[in-house]
């Protein structure tokens, strides 16, 4: 039988006052649409609600809401020093050789300039050799592609981070 109580996590983001709970959605992503369409369809009865919602509003964002979003995030092998979110994330590439390093920085810049934002890849449980790998294979995506594949991207790392926001026993 399944249990009809709201998780405790979630019951405490459900619970948070407006500008806190959009704080806590823009730590997980730093698109303000999408934190804003989630914070409107509080509260939520299960985790699988808020994926749900998140999901179907990273379908609703525009290309300018991604570039918002992707905004957010550091380059692979380059997390946000003092983030432990981009840290933990990056993992991967903690270990890297210098020369795979330096490979990362040769590509990072080299998307960069073909796409006009940052290599994203859902990157938690990757080594560094399949971030590289995977942007060899991404660099030659025809723009409208790749967008597409940083909305699923980002989608995943959304829902990683939702998770952890209603599963830390801490407050928000």
């Amino acid at each position: 039988m399944t249990s009809t109580s709201t998780p405790p996590g979630l019951a405490r983001f459900n619970a948070l006052d407006q500008d806190a709970a959009l704080a806590a959605l823009l730590d997980a992503c730093a698109s303000t649409a999408w934190a804003r369409r989630l914070l409107a369809a509080r509260p939520y009865a299960t985790t699988e609600d808020l994926f749900t919602a998140s999901d179907a509003a990273m379908a609703e964002l525009t290309a300018g809401d991604l570039e918002e979003a992707m905004a957010g995030h550091p380059p692979i092998g380059r997390p946000k020093p003092g983030d432990p979110t981009s840290a933990r994330e990056q993992r991967g590439m903690a270990g890297a050789s210098d020369e795979l390093k330096s490979e990362m920085l040769e590509l990072n810049l080299a998307y960069q300039e073909k796409f006009g934002h940052v290599f994203l890849i859902c990157a938690t449980g990757r080594t560094g050799e399949q971030m590289r790998d995977a942007l060899k294979e991404r660099i030659g995506n025809a723009p409208e592609q790749e967008r597409e594949i940083v909305r699923a991207e980002l989608g995943k790392i959304n829902r990683i981070r939702l998770t952890r926001l209603v599963e830390e026993d801490a407050p928000v």
